[in-house]
Parts: structure tokens; C-alpha cells; sequence
């Protein structure tokens, strides 16, 4: 496109922006500019948890399976309900794996199966989801939901360390055949399931790695929080890493989505 002359700007416009000029300077001459105010929330694109642009966000945009909603309001009740992936990022990976038409699925950290039931709703009917956590106890919540939903057989619940679940299926030949990974258990081998998954999972496929801000803390990891150390060690490496394209999203506690190349 050609450039705009530098003199067709509107007359409106050119006299509201030298009125704006005059206020400005008026205002440093009288020394009574105002300091920048701290960013707010909504200006970094974080939203509290408890705040009303969140429950305007959840009001306008959330559509919950009904059997999802049970389950929600049940882990909520859970001591550890905190645990679970927020609804609002749960409906995005779901759309990812709907707008990928994909058919296999990972999830490391099942909990109580929120996010495992999220996905299993849109999957094929000979879908599956391979679902990793070391606690049975906590999907015993959710897994009479699965069923009520009537997508249990799409999903495969692994109790075994989810490391050795990641080699077993990488020992049977199932390399790049998965099409999206969810990683959200403990951070510490977050850069090991990620190398796994990153071999799991085809060209063009996603992996959704859960927790990326924890809490803040990775903005300065204490020396014994190995936590936040290893969350801060893989978000480094994931800026620098050529095999994927990605987005770090404030959703949530941040999640950043790995697009393999």
C-alpha cells in the first residue's frame, strides 16, 4: 500500500492531537504528571481467579459438558481440588485436539480425571486417551463419570509412573503417532516428559505443558524450590528450542503450547 501524505491527516484528528500535545506539557511544566501506575491484571493479561472479569469470561464463553460440570463442582470439593486444570484452559485443549482431528491423545497427571473426560468427549469414537498418574484413589472420582458420559473405552488409565508408561509406548513402536500431549504432574521431570512426549508425538502435533508461571515463582526460583527451578529451566529452553514453534499463554497458572515442527 502507498503511504499516507503526510498532510491528509483528518483536521479532527491533527487538532485533538496537538490539544493533547499542549495538556501533556502543560502538565510536566506544573509538575503534576503522574507517575506510571503499577500494571493491573487485566493490562499483563492476567486474570484472578476470584475476579469479576473472570466470571465474565466464564459467563461468555464457557460451554461445559454437563457431566464435566458434575465433575468440576465434585473435585472442587476435594482437599486437593486445586490441583485441577482451570475449565476455561481444559476448553481450549479441547478444541486443539478437535481442531487437529486428532485420535491419540496423552495426558500426564490424570488427577481426577477433569481434563482426561475433556478430551475423551471429543475424540472419535475409536479415539483414545492415554491417561498416566501413580493415585488410582483420585480417578476413582471421575472414572463412574467417564462412563456415565459414555466415553470410558477411550480412556486408558496407566497407574505406573508416567515415565515408564512414555517408554513402554515408545519400546511398542508408537513414536509420532500421538497427536497431543497434556503435561501436568510433577515439575521436576517436566523437561523429561517433554523429550518423551516430543518423540510420542507426530509433525504438526501439540504438546500442552500445564503450571508454565507456578505461581509466579519462576520469575525468581528459590535455591530449594526444585519445583520452580525445573519449570524455569524448561520455559528457557523451549524459547531457544528450533524442533517447535510455541505460545506461552496467561491462562490459568500459564501454559505454554508446543507446535512440533
Amino acid at each position: 500500500a502507498s503511504e499516507m501524505p503526510l498532510l491528509s491527516v483528518p483536521k479532527e484528528v491533527a487538532v485533538g492531537t496537538a490539544m493533547l500535545g499542549v495538556a501533556f506539557a502543560t502538565g510536566m511544566l506544573a509538575g503534576k504528571r503522574r507517575p506510571p501506575s503499577p500494571a493491573t491484571h487485566a493490562e499483563t493479561g492476567m486474570i484472578g481467579k476470584n475476579s469479576p472479569l473472570r466470571q465474565y469470561l466464564l459467563d461468555h464463553s464457557l460451554r461445559e459438558h454437563p457431566i464435566l460440570k458434575k465433575l468440576r463442582l465434585l473435585t472442587a470439593d476435594h482437599p486437593w481440588g486445586r490441583m485441577m486444570v482451570s475449565c476455561e484452559q481444559a476448553q481450549l485443549m479441547a478444541n486443539l485436539v478437535k481442531l487437529i482431528k486428532a485420535k491419540k491423545v496423552i495426558e500426564i497427571g490424570v488427577f481426577t480425571g477433569y481434563n482426561a473426560l475433556n478430551m475423551a468427549l471429543v475424540l472419535p469414537d475409536n479415539g483414545r486417551v492415554i491417561a498416566c498418574d501413580i493415585n488410582e484413589d483420585y480417578a476413582k472420582i471421575g472414572r463412574p463419570l467417564w462412563k456415565e458420559a459414555g466415553v470410558e473405552h477411550k480412556i486408558d488409565l496407566r497407574i505406573k509412573p508416567a515415565i515408564q508408561t512414555l517408554d513402554e509406548l515408545l519400546a511398542s513402536g508408537e513414536a509420532e503417532t500421538f497427536d497431543f500431549a497434556f503435561i501436568d504432574a510433577d515439575k521436576e521431570s517436566y523437561n523429561e516428559y517433554y523429550e518423551k512426549c516430543l518423540r510420542l508425538v507426530k509433525k504438526g502435533g501439540i504438546i500442552a505443558i500445564d503450571n508454565v508461571f507456578w505461581n509466579g515463582k519462576v520469575l525468581k526460583p528459590r535455591k530449594g524450590d526444585l519445583a520452580a527451578q525445573s519449570i524455569h529451566r524448561l520455559n528457557e529452553k523451549l524459547r531457544r528450542d528450533a524442533r517447535v514453534n510455541i505460545s506461552m499463554l496467561p491462562m490459568g497458572d500459564g501454559v505454554t503450547l508446543a507446535f512440533k515442527l
